[in-house]
């Protein structure tokens, strides 16, 4: 049974909801066909390729990176202008940020800028013509320095064979325009840029095939004129916005209509207008907020999509609200507007969304990221368009430099997610731009974020192209185009050798001593004629007899749940602080010890062999008799001894019953300090050596320290500086306790040198103890298999990017794969992090035998969530078998935690509702895998086990109920005796009468 991939078991349930050719409106199906896709299949990565002769490109705008904005006769633009605004006084409108003077000095690094595009090996480069760069004035007289500039860009850029995607106007109006006319505010200003695109088309059009009219409308309009959050700053209201959003829409239609009617035939290309958009998703799944959602895409994106690409006029959720405010198109104006974009340019990320939508247009909704759902809906809201992204990417911080790993993963990202529009939901996507090429200046948060995949320095005087790791990135996915499926990626079949453990791991048993009706020495009558109850007579008691396992209730019932599962092997912990409460012998609680004594007998029973540790910390007080915790627990030398004399008891009490023990099971080192690490080896050590002198050869058991060990992975896989963080965290978090134990019997030498960095840096001093050469003799080796749990997989990075996530003692940055499925909790779920680990721990220890003491993952007590645990089990266990089998980890048992969801709530393989217990349908799958040995296929050799010699449970019954046998057997004789004698004298009394 080998796990199965997820795209063609999607491929019919998605294609029932690929778009359909309609009229605008049916895009408000799009949140109900995505609430009902199959989870968690449809979220997991698609490994897969883009359609042939997909277009890979960059973009950038002119007034974001030219600089240059006073040489060679380039006019003031109403950036210029806002960005040179001086300092106002408190209370009136805040001044522009920083501006692009110089910004990323383009207009002097044309060479520069082309080569970063050579290295990428994109197919399209989007760039803008700075208007005030050729019409310095806005108008006629034509600037030969600007032409000659940008026909040298697009001269290189034919030399390399880089196809260009020309935007005539990305937001910067040349001043003169303004201060003449008001702008966008005024009806002259659709025949100004006609005019100034004839002059684009005549001197560029033979080298260009894309054109786009003008970049986000909405912005230009609604902020530039309405709310005067951008150039040129006029606070008019939503009247003067929507008036200017008016005149953008007449001025790309009739500069379209200039292209088709006087360029199109000689020049043959193509013309649209690059239109942004959010994505938003309804806080609950109802009619009324769909109908908000589909609304907040109208106001924002369906204000220029619709006219443009159905009808000539505004959608009708805008009309039917805005009354009078909004301005009517004539109907010789709506024919003149419908049909005017040969394709559907799509611009989405971090300008618009979370920045600059108008909180007032989410209708109270909750704006969200999703492109492949927003591509979905422009697919059925308009006709099923050829869509071109020509803007996606998001942002680091202004202080990251070249590990951009942050920028990375939204990319990854988008990305898939365009893949799984096309392949998935069949929208017709032909082209992809990241943004930008190169760090510039953003907008309205000037230089305090970086958007671009080549870095700038912006003090430096040369302002050199540096590439981020995000080119490499890029880089590798144009030349893959896509992410093909590679060998790693697959699933695998085959099977786990014989003998290997199938476990399940649970914090602590269930463990109730209350008495069997059995040992209750009272005597009853029964009321039969009144009350119809047991009624105890006082001064009357019987002779107690002594406890059987069989009294415990819990017992039978954990054991026939562990029973229905198949797992060989169950692994629990012991309560320290109830089993010796004073921390010492003085006080022995005989009842739990006996519960456990039973517990473990009846898991023999049956064959399932008890995994047993004797302390795993927990919330209170670690889980240490409040003796030793109120004296400072770990810290203090003393609990070492004490550790040892409880190890001491316990395997004295439960050694005949438990083979398989666990000293300390997942010490947290996140709460651990040096010192407590410190005595927590010694106590190890001292318990292993105890069990190993005095134990182990008559009661022939294994015994040793289970660590966590979560899997970490530098967030940039091409960064030196990001291994060696990630390096680091390993030997932190594992390497810790792992090193003494299993390696050469001292603390990792990485983990020294660090602290000695910082304590040479910093005013505090972080002591790590050192061992006696005798102690570390004893620490090393004290083991007799690598046990360890392991939950998920985290990135890290060196570059500070978000001050919540970073780690200042460490220097780390943690960081998210958005790609990755996560549970409720937010853990992630990465399968191939299991193999990584294990491939560490042999290159670190040896073939050294190893456990996967506990693996799981929390759901949210909703079945949906379970088949998030059906895949995690499915796929941790196949990368487990691809360590054993590729890798030759010696691996030898793999245990799921956890048991029942009342010992560890939201993890467990059974729920607990209304004091019952029902398995969930990953106990199922788990025990599916069990009986199959792993995953066998059809070339899978079959693995002939010798048949295991099963301990007689019923010898074994017969063993531990010596004295109820015994009583029974005297009942059986002296009732056979009794009926013989009866017969014999009946016989007598017969003859004698006769």
């Amino acid at each position: 049974m080998a796990p199965a991939a997820p795209l063609p078991a999607l491929l019919p349930l998605l294609l029932l909801g690929q778009p359909l050719l309609g009229a605008p409106g049916q895009g408000a199906g799009t949140w109900s066909r995505f609430a009902r896709l199959p989870y968690p299949q449809d979220q997991l990565f698609l490994h897969d390729t883009f359609p042939d002769g997909f277009l890979w490109g960059a973009g950038s705008a002119a007034y974001q990176t030219e600089g240059g904005w006073r040489q060679g006769g380039k006019g003031a633009s109403v950036w210029d202008t806002f960005a040179h605004r001086p300092a106002t006084p408190p209370g009136s409108a805040p001044a522009g940020p920083a501006g692009g003077d110089v910004a990323s000095d383009s207009y002097n690094s044309l060479f520069r800028d082309v080569e970063g595009l050579r290295r990428l090996g994109v197919s399209h480069y989007r760039f803008s013509l700075a208007w005030a760069r050729l019409l310095p004035n806005g108008t006629a007289p034509l600037n030969p320095a600007g032409l000659a500039h940008y026909r040298r860009l697009l001269g290189r850029l034919r030399e390399l064979g880089v196809e260009p995607v020309v935007t005539l106007y990305h937001w910067d109006l040349p001043q003169g325009l303004q201060d003449a006319f008001g702008g966008w505010a005024s009806p002259v200003l659709p025949q100004l840029f006609r005019d100034y695109a004839e002059l684009c088309f005549r001197h560029f059009g033979g080298q260009v095939r894309y054109w786009l009219t003008m970049d986000n409308p909405y912005v230009v309009a609604w902020h530039g004129y309405g709310t005067g959050r951008l150039p040129p700053g006029m606070q008019g209201g939503p009247r003067l916005g929507y008036r200017a959003a008016h005149h953008l829409l007449q001025a790309h239609a009739k500069v379209w209509h200039l292209y088709n009617d006087h360029f199109r035939p000689t020049q043959r290309g193509k013309v649209s207008i690059a239109l942004s958009s959010h994505w938003i998703k309804p806080q609950h799944m109802t009619e009324k907020n769909i109908k908000e959602c589909q609304k907040s895409l109208d106001f924002v994106l369906g204000w220029f999509a619709k006219p443009i690409f159905i009808d000539g006029d505004y959608p009708e959720s805008m009309r039917s609200n805005l009354s009078s405010l909004l301005p009517e198109f004539s109907e010789v104006e709506k024919t003149y507007i419908k049909g005017t974009a040969d394709f559907f340019a799509l611009s989405f990320g971090a300008t618009l969304s979370f920045q600059l939508l108008d909180s007032h247009m989410k209708f109270q909704q909750l704006e969200s990221i999703s492109l492949r759902q927003l591509l979905y809906w422009i697919s059925t809201e308009y006709n099923n368009p050829q869509i071109f992204i020509v803007e996606n990417g998001w942002f680091v911080s202004g202080s990251t430099k070249r590990d951009d790993a942050k920028y990375i993963y939204y990319l990854k990202k988008f990305i898939m997610e365009t893949l799984k529009a096309i392949r998935y939901d069949g929208v017709n996507v032909f082209g992809y731009t990241a943004w930008s090429l190169l760090d510039g200046f953003e907008w309205h948060r000037g230089y305090s974020i970086r958007r671009g995949l080549f870095y700038v320095d912006f003090q430096s005087h040369d302002k050199k192209l540096m590439p981020k790791s995000s080119v490499l990135f890029y880089q590798k996915l144009i030349e893959k185009n896509g992410f093909p499926p590679l060998p790693e990626n697959q699933p695998m079949e085959g099977v786990f050798p014989c003998g290997f453990a199938w476990g399940i791991a649970d914090n602590y048993i269930q463990v109730d001593t209350t008495p069997a009706q059995f040992l209750d020495s009272n005597v009853y009558v029964w009321d039969v004629h009144q009350t119809k109850k047991l009624i105890k007579v006082d001064g009357v008691f019987t002779s107690k007899r002594k406890r059987h396992c069989v009294d415990f209730a819990a017992i039978r019932l954990q054991i026939s749940l562990l029973q229905e599962m198949h797992v060989t092997h169950f692994h629990f912990s012991l309560k320290w602080s109830l089993i010796l409460p004073l921390g010492n012998l003085s006080l022995i609680n005989h009842t739990l010890v006996h519960y456990y004594q039973c517990f473990a007998s009846e898991l023999l029973r049956v064959n399932i062999t008890p995994v047993v540790a004797l302390w795993q910390p927990m919330a209170e007080n670690q889980e240490l008799p409040v003796s030793l915790a109120k004296y400072g627990a770990w810290e203090n030398p003393e609990t070492i001894q004490a550790f040892v004399e409880y190890a001491r008891f316990c395997f004295t009490s439960l050694g005949d019953q438990v083979k398989f023990w666990i000293t300390m099971n997942e010490p947290s080192v996140k709460n651990l300090t040096y010192t407590a690490g410190h005595n927590l080896l010694k106590a190890h050590a001292k318990a292993w050596h105890l069990y190993d002198k005095e134990f182990r050869r008559s009661q022939k058991g294994k015994i040793s320290i289970a660590l966590q060990a979560d899997w970490v992975e530098p967030a940039c896989p091409f960064s030196r500086n990001d291994q060696e963080v990630a390096d680091r965290i390993l030997e932190f978090d594992i390497g810790w306790l792992a090193e003494p134990i299993f390696g050469n019997g001292d603390y990792p030498q990485v983990m020294r040198a660090w602290l000695h960095r910082r304590n040479s840096v910093d005013l505090y001093n972080f002591h790590l103890p050192y061992f006696s050469e005798d102690e570390k003799k004893l620490i090393q080796g004290s083991f007799d298999f690598f046990a360890l749990s392991h939950y998920t997989t985290t990135l890290v990075g060196w570059e500070k990017e978000d001050a919540l996530k970073y780690d200042h003692y460490l220097e780390v940055q943690m960081i998210n794969d958005i790609t990755w499925l996560h549970s409720p909790s937010r853990a992630a779920v990465v399968p191939w992090g299991l193999r990584k680990l294990l491939k560490w721990v042999k290159s670190k220890y040896g073939d050294v035998p190893i456990y996967v003491m506990a693996n799981g993952i929390d759901d949210d007590q909703n079945m949906v969530h379970d088949k998030l645990r059906v895949y995690y089990i499915e796929n941790y266990i196949n990368e487990a078998l691809k360590a054993y089998t590729l890798d030759n980890v010696n691996l030898q048992g793999y245990f799921v935690y956890s048991f029942n969801d009342k010992t560890a709530p939201q993890y467990g393989l059974y729920s607990y509702v209304a004091n019952q217990y029902e398995p969930k349908p990953s106990m199922k799958h788990y025990r599916e895998i069990i009986d199959n040995n792993g995953f066998p296929g059809p070339e899978t050799p079959e693995l002939l086990c010798p048949e295991e010699i099963a301990s007689c449970p019923e010898c074994h019954f017969f063993r531990t109920r010596k004295s109820l046998l015994a009583f029974i057997s005297f009942i059986f004789v002296a009732f056979i005796v009794t009926i013989f004698l009866i017969t014999y004298y009946s016989k007598r009394v017969e003859r004698r009468y006769k």
